[in-house]
């Protein structure tokens, strides 16, 4: 089929998808940004009115829950639904996620609403990644450049959405702010709709590995299993008296925590797996570890350094604290160019992945121990300049452009043949199981605390990548014939 370039010279669907991912990230970025306050502030303020460590944690668990429900997501459009229904129809239970929290129904609505939006974000975001690829043929020259401009699309969604929403929630109140992030989720729905149909391939309404009828009742007795062990394990929390709100963040945590754990072990154990194969998904397992720990650090901005911001920043009367969230949007669109640039002029003797890791840990532990100076320094009484978190976002978005796109590449590189899909899934999980972790260690901050805190894992993190440096070498005589 004879592709038509009538966006910035690419195939007319990704116009189609830039617009439809730049609202989906605007309706989930701009909930984000306002998320933590809601739940924190005072009843008689509008919020919630829960404890900060409650919050925090409900934040970064739902942050893992997003990540966790893209395998979910990547299953429904392999096998089920087809790209096209299930792009849709997440994105119709993203929107109504974020309706249910511009209504005033309180506790209940959140987690209702926060259920809709995992569930609709793990099987949009995914498979519209996927899409932009099935537009192009493997030997297309235009590729690389379709998905810069896609991602640019995500960064730019994702930069508006805190400066918007976050003015629209201080100056009216929380409410206005979630309904404004479903009115952005609505336009993508419509984009989506109206322009796909003309825009891109109807295999994309169809499954590419469908079901077979075999296959239905293995796949009905394993859904049993898993609800019944759930049910169990909710009956057993109740009769202990531990059917809580924090029992069930830890309960989710495990769960995030143990799926990669599955995953390594069935690919190591699997006999689909080659010799050399197995090799390098040993060598995956150390960059896995590092990427966690910098997703750890990274999700932190959206809990730590946004009530940071929120409490403890001396913030002129036209600034508001949650445009702090745009900073990580913002670094990562300057910042692109300069590394892409970089790659190029250096060429084969740019560092090897696990090199990039390293020094990308190092640069996201500087980060936070950079966090814990002005409390050093000056006490944690005061309010301090909003440079010190800028300063932290700049060096945290650096270690991102080392560690993110590179391990994407590190991924494909090192999956097993027969695991390819599942091997794409673990790159996810670093994120879901780095937020899982946040969820239990974000409950030990508090202002007094702080200065601890962003030291002990900034040099968690530092030492990591120091330690990852000193690996280079072994892991990369790992990947076996990978470079």
């Amino acid at each position: 089929m004879k592709q038509q370039t009538t966006f910035l010279g690419q195939p007319r669907g990704l116009g189609t998808l830039f617009f439809t991912e730049l609202w989906e990230r605007f309706s989930y970025y701009g909930m984000r940004a306002i998320l933590l306050y809601y739940i924190i502030a005072k009843v008689s303020a509008g919020g919630l009115g829960m404890n900060h460590s409650m919050g925090l944690a409900i934040v970064s668990i739902y942050s893992s829950m997003v990540y966790l429900s893209s395998i979910f997501g990547g299953f429904l459009s392999d096998r089920i639904l087809g790209a096209w229904r299930t792009v849709f129809i997440g994105g119709v239970l993203i929107m109504f996620g974020h309706i249910t929290l511009a209504l005033p129904f309180g506790r209940p609505a959140l987690f209702v609403s926060i259920a809709l939006i995992v569930m609709g974000t793990g099987m949009l975001k995914p498979n519209v990644s996927e899409m932009v690829g099935s537009l192009y043929s493997l030997n297309d020259t235009r590729r690389d450049a379709g998905f810069s401009i896609f991602v640019f699309g995500i960064n730019f969604g994702a930069f508006i959405a805190p400066l918007l929403v976050g003015q629209a929630a201080k100056m009216f109140n929380y409410h206005i702010g979630f309904l404004l992030a479903a009115i952005g989720m609505f336009i993508g729905l419509i984009v989506f709709h109206t322009a796909s149909r003309k825009s891109l391939s109807k295999a994309t309404y169809y499954p590419t590995d469908p079901i077979q009828p075999e296959d239905i009742r293995p796949l009905i007795f394993k859904s049993i299993y898993g609800l019944t062990a759930i049910i169990l394990i909710i009956i057993l929390m109740y009769l202990y008296d531990a059917l809580d709100l924090k029992a069930i963040i830890l309960l989710l945590s495990i769960l995030a925590v143990m799926v990669p754990i599955v995953y390594f072990v069935t690919m190591l154990t699997s006999r689909k797996t080659t010799h050399e194969e197995r090799s390098r998904v040993r060598a995956y397992i150390p960059l896995f570890l590092a990427a966690m720990l910098f997703w750890s650090i990274e999700e932190q901005g959206a809990a730590i350094l946004a009530l940071f911001a929120h409490d403890q920043v001396r913030l002129p009367i036209w600034l508001n604290a949650a445009w702090f969230q745009s900073l990580n949007p913002m670094f990562i669109m300057l910042y692109t160019p300069i590394f892409a640039i970089l790659w190029v002029k250096l060429g084969q003797r740019q560092p090897k992945t696990p090199t990039k890791f390293g020094i990308g840990l190092l640069f996201a532990g500087i980060s936070f121990l950079v966090m814990a100076l002005p409390g050093f320094l000056f006490g944690i009484n005061g309010l301090f300049s909003p440079w010190w978190l800028i300063l932290s976002w700049a060096l945290v978005e650096i270690a991102e452009l080392l560690i993110s796109p590179v391990g994407l590449s590190a991924t494909t590189k090192l999956a097993p043949r027969a695991f390819r899909s599942q091997m794409m899934s673990m790159w996810f999980l670093s994120d879901a199981t780095a937020s899982a972790i946040n969820a239990q260690i974000v409950q030990f901050y508090t202002i007094n605390t702080e200065v601890r805190y962003f030291t002990v894992v900034g040099s968690i993190t530092l030492l990591a990548g120091l330690l990852l440096l000193t690996q280079v070498k072994k892991i990369s005589n790992a990947m076996v014939g990978i470079d």
